[in-house]
This record gives C-alpha cells, structure tokens and sequence, in this order.
C-alpha cells in the first residue's frame, strides 16, 4: 500500500493530485504547524487577461501564537468572498467547463465556514472527484500520533501498514531512511512534471491551482494528470 503526505492547502495546483494519484491514501497533515510567512494553505494562483491572479482567505494569526493547521479561524471581514466569487466568474467567463462547477463555487464562498481546513477539504474532495482520483483521503489529527519529522512520516506509515511511502526528491534530506527500513517500509521518492493543457489568456503558466486545469478541460483532466506523472524512484 503507498501512502503520501501533503499539507490541506488552499485550492492546491495539479502536483498535490499528480501525488494523490500515485497513492492508495493521501495523509493531510493538518495537526502540524501553521507557517507564520506566506503559504500554499491560504492562498493560490488562477489566471485572468492580466496574467496571475492570486487569492488570498483571510485568516486570523495576530496575537495567536503557534496555531496548528487544523486551529486556524478563516476572518469573514470584508466582502473578499464576494470579491473571489466575481474574480473567477470573470477570469474563467470563457472556460468551457466553468459553468457545470458555478453551483460548488457559489456554495463555498457563502458558506461561512469557521475554519481554514474545513473549507480546504471541500475543495480538495470536490477537486479529487472531478479528476477522478480514488485515493482515501486521511487526516493526520485522526491518527492519534503525537510524533514530529522525521520520526512522524514512519509513524503515520506504521499506523496506516504501509509498503511504501511516496514523496518529493526534495523531502530526501529530511526522512530517516534507516527508520523507514527497520519498519518495512520502502522510500519512493518523485517530481511530478507540470501538466501541459489548453488555457485561456495568452502564455501558459504552470502550476496553478488545479480549478484552472478543471474548468479548461475536465472530462480529459484526469487523463492530462495521469500524463504529467514520471516514473518514481527508489532511495
């Protein structure tokens, strides 16, 4: 059995799927640490006539201290739910598929949702349904370890009776192979090639979140992901 890691990030781009994928469970590591920067878990790149459009979820941190993933409050100031809304409809007006996907997007952004994970596992459920992608989705916090890397990757693959542990060549550094290997467990290690596909607006740009792949092309998405994946490597 192959089991994977990622953190729930905020409409995540066509890598974090390519890496589903490969695997029969996807681990979100939610119970971990919330960046004090800039991160992937609340915010992302789309794509209208300027170039890159960036969206941000506004999320409380000042004052809180560490906050694990999973602790972190989505802030419902403003009008920026009503402002994404309009900035995909009018970015993606001229994408094929967009208007089968309105309904979920008009859902998720009136939704008041209290926490940044539970909005991010409906877009990241309702992304792996649309590019076909049967891997078991598993929450970190519903594993019961307390563990932290490099021991806690080898804890989430003993308790889940793991064969094989996949993850990106630049996480080498950071694994204990040793660890892996006294459990049974074989280190695989990829990099997943940006899928090429028809976009609108101009140059293609790579890696942005998986909606633009989505409302381009969905009913060959599936096939355009499984083509982006290269052959894993052994340690």
């Amino acid at each position: 059995m192959i089991v994977s890691a990622y953190q729930p990030y905020f409409a995540p781009f066509p890598g974090f799927f390519s890496k589903a994928l490969r695997s029969d469970i996807l681990v979100l590591m939610d119970s971990v640490q919330f960046p004090q920067g800039t991160t992937w878990l609340n915010r992302n790149r789309f794509k209208n006539d300027q170039g890159t459009l960036w969206m941000t979820v506004p999320v409380w941190k000042k004052g809180l201290g560490l906050q694990s993933i999973n602790e972190v409050r989505i802030c419902h100031g403003g009008r920026w739910t009503k402002k994404h809304l309009a900035s995909l409809k009018t970015a993606y007006a001229k994408a094929p598929f967009l208007e089968e996907h309105l309904v979920f997007l008009e859902k998720i952004f009136s939704e008041k949702f209290e926490k940044l994970i539970d909005l991010n596992l409906k877009i990241i459920e309702y992304l792996m349904e649309h590019l076909r992608i049967p891997a078991k989705v598993q929450l970190l916090s519903g594993l019961g370890i307390e563990a932290k890397e490099p021991q806690l990757s080898v804890e989430i693959c003993k308790k889940l009776g793991a064969s094989h542990f996949l993850a990106q060549s630049s996480a080498k550094k950071y694994l204990d192979k040793p660890a892996f290997q006294k459990n049974g467990v074989e280190l695989v290690f990829f990099n997943p090639r940006p899928p090429i596909y028809p976009q609108l607006w101009g140059p293609f740009i790579p890696n942005l979140s998986a909606f633009d792949l989505v409302f381009n092309c969905v009913p060959k998405a599936h096939t355009i992901l499984n083509r982006s994946r290269i052959c894993p490597k052994k340690l």
